[in-house]
């Protein structure tokens, strides 16, 4: 009698505890299908109501959601296709609601993709071209606080706006900071982490706390220092491959996985190679003359 009571019980302890996992499960995946239900709702784009406070928002842009602060709409443009991350801020003004004049303040441009948590905070005028690229957590403003008065702490002193330009096709790094009066040229790299202002020319890789250039590209000497290695897929096919959707992703995921490959190969040879070196030269050491016996 209390042995089929003890197998009841643990039977039904067995029965409780699967029931409580595929609850657990269900709700988990209830949760997170509920969550993409709703990113995609929140988000916006061309074809929802948020698209009308813009100054302009093209043809298959998207700004993530959730979003940041996002306000100063009639003065910020965002170009086709651009795609704006999660928890991004984009602001015109100090704060909602001023009448801020005629010309558009934050214009950034197509193909554009800008990583969550990216702040752009303009008053004056910040002008990002097409195909910029943020890593996560990038701040980009026109305006600072000035410090010139000792007697008054420097968050209640005049501001002064000076315009920011990023051109055609740059790379910004996670955490970098663009400060006002920033000028980078077309094509220019930023390294994670730096803080950056001053004018920089086209093809150029910058970094460091100030920014300052580590390499740039000369027309008759290529790029100096000179590049250690070039990428296995051509440009203009790169782009083909980015814009054809998953299969394109996929194609260029497989290329990149297999340039990984060669390359560690090529790095095991030459390690080999410089390891028999090393070898030859420490028998050497030890043997100096190796026929002097025979002599």
């Amino acid at each position: 009698m209390s042995a089929n009571r003890g197998r009841a019980e643990s039977l039904g302890a067995e029965v409780g505890a699967r029931l409580k996992r595929r609850v657990r499960q269900g709700l988990h995946s209830a949760v997170h299908r509920g969550w993409e239900w709703m990113q995609r709702q929140g988000e916006i784009t061309p074809q929802t109501p948020g698209r009308r406070r813009f100054a302009y928002l093209g043809e298959g842009a998207a700004i993530g959601f959730p979003i940041g602060a996002i306000y100063g709409e009639p003065w910020i443009s965002i170009g086709d296709h651009t795609l704006v991350g999660t928890h991004v801020t984009i602001s015109a003004g100090f704060v909602p609601g001023l009448d801020l004049g005629p010309d558009v303040i934050v214009r950034i441009g197509g193909s554009c993709s800008l990583g969550r948590g990216t702040h752009i905070v303009g008053h004056q005028s910040i002008e990002i071209g097409n195909d910029v690229f943020t890593g996560p957590n990038v701040y980009i403003t026109d305006q600072n606080h000035t410090y010139g008065d000792l007697g008054m702490p420097i968050g209640r002193q005049w501001p002064e706006n000076n315009p920011v330009v990023i051109g055609d096709g740059c790379w910004i790094g996670t955490g970098a900071i663009i400060l006002p009066g920033t000028r980078l040229g077309r094509n220019v790299a930023v390294a994670g982490g730096a803080v950056v202002r001053g004018e920089f020319p086209d093809h150029a890789v910058i970094g460091g706390v100030p920014a300052k250039i580590l390499r740039s590209h000369d027309p008759e000497l290529g790029w100096q220092p000179p590049l250690r290695g070039q990428t296995a897929v051509p440009a203009d096919e790169l782009a083909l491959l980015a814009m054809d959707g998953m299969p394109g992703l996929q194609i260029l995921s497989d290329r990149l996985r297999a340039e990984d490959r060669a390359r560690l190969a090529e790095q095991a040879v030459e390690l080999e190679a410089e390891r028999t070196v090393e070898r030859a030269a420490a028998e050497l050491a030890e043997d100096p003359d190796p026929f002097e016996e025979s002599h």
